[in-house]
């Protein structure tokens, strides 16, 4: 078996034939493009389909492959493809390792995670995002949504791809695919995509001391600058100062703070604080994704009940200068109601009070006294006799 040598990515076998190494280094296309003016194949470096998998035949009989990446994509479809071609041999035993000497991004991500063992520089860039298509020409509503669809169906296919690698949901492997997101080696170990780092990139050995202000570096204590502070999570030391005097590892610092340690070392003062602002970054980024996410369920939740409430009360809670949660809403609402009514309630006691309608009798007062004592008929002889003193006697 001849080792192969194409223009962009090349196939070598160990001395026993039974490995054998890839370098895949350019973007990965079914068929060579063709410049659309000129007819002739467009320059470039691409992994085609047909050339790859003709390839991976050859290799098919060895027990190790080994994957060298640098890609930044390509064409979606082939990159499943060759995949799950991948995949197939290690299902009969190959043992699949992947390198990324430069970037795994897009298709070049998805074939890397089919192997089971990838190393990664910690300069290494892996990117995952949704795929998406270049369109030429005119479409209507019908075209584009079935376009929509065949996106979503290649996004599923991805997400199950990353997911098997990393454990993680494809719940949270579609939010990162949204998001396009890119990661350093280090940050594509933490999350699963990728295995280990390069062995000559060990991390440095940094601890915090207990208030946050000072780094212990492979045992010496250097002091950051006033006004910082190391980020939460990094492993804490309660006796900086102890580790520092105890040390006896191959280090000569003698740095004190941060400042010094430019001057001493800068290379590894950069890195520091590189590692530090990273840090710093992405508590900030994940505060305001919180804080972002709280403020939309703190307005849903106003929304679910603002049917019940006047548009005043509703727009005070969401964006008045004391805007407040549905439950504080509700209990302002229920306390505003209960003081009008208190209120309503002593203006109607008062009214009452100075009507007089209390001392109003429910009878004539001049029935009260004796009118129990006469008949109808005397009282009809009375009315008859007023009648006649106001219209005179005679008429009826």
């Amino acid at each position: 078996m001849p080792d192969i040598k194409r223009k962009c990515y090349a196939l070598s076998y160990g001395e026993s034939k039974e490995s054998a190494e890839i370098t895949m280094y350019g973007d990965i296309v079914e068929t060579k493009p063709v410049d659309w003016w000129t007819g002739e194949e467009c320059a470039g470096d691409f992994i085609v389909q047909s050339e790859f998998l003709d390839d991976l035949n050859a290799a098919a009989d060895c027990k190790k492959l080994t994957i060298r990446m640098n890609s930044l994509g390509g064409d979606a479809g082939v990159s499943i493809l060759i995949h799950n071609r991948l995949r197939e041999l290690a299902e009969k035993g190959t043992e699949l390792n992947c390198i990324v000497d430069g970037a795994a991004m897009s298709g070049g991500s998805l074939i890397m995670c089919a192997c089971d063992n990838i190393t990664v520089n910690p300069s290494s860039l892996i990117m995952i995002h949704k795929c998406w298509t270049t369109l030429f020409g005119a479409y209507n509503a019908d075209e584009l949504r079935q376009i929509a669809k065949s996106n979503d169906a290649y996004d599923k296919a991805q997400a199950s791809i990353y997911s098997r690698k990393t454990g993680l949901s494809e719940t949270v492997i579609a939010h990162m695919m949204s998001d396009t997101t890119y990661m350093t080696g280090k940050e594509a170990v933490d999350k699963g995509f990728a295995d280990s780092l390069t062995v000559n990139a060990e991390p440095l050995s940094i601890a915090v001391s207990a208030d946050r202000r000072s780094l212990v570096i492979c045992g010496r204590t250097v002091h950051l600058p006033k006004g910082m502070t190391a980020p939460e999570g990094m492993p804490t030391v309660t006796s900086p100062a102890g580790v520092a005097d105890t040390y006896k590892g191959g280090n000569d610092l003698m740095a004190k703070n941060l400042e010094e340690l430019r001057k001493e070392n800068s290379e590894l003062a950069a890195s520091i604080e590189r590692e530090i602002r990273a840090e710093c970054k992405a508590e900030q980024e994940t505060a305001v994704k919180e804080a972002a996410k709280a403020e939309r369920d703190r307005l849903a939740e106003i929304d679910s009940v603002a049917a019940q409430f006047d548009d005043t009360t509703v727009h005070e809670a969401k964006y008045g200068d004391n805007p407040c949660s549905a439950q504080v809403m509700c209990f302002r609402a229920a306390q505003k109601a209960s003081e009008k009514g208190a209120s309503v309630f002593a203006g109607m006691k008062a009214d009452y009070a100075s009507s007089g309608v209390a001392q109003v009798s429910a009878v004539p007062q001049e029935l009260e006294a004796g009118s129990a004592d006469k008949t109808p008929a005397e009282m009809l002889a009375e009315a008859r006799q007023t009648v006649q003193g106001l219209f005179g006697k005679g008429e009826k």
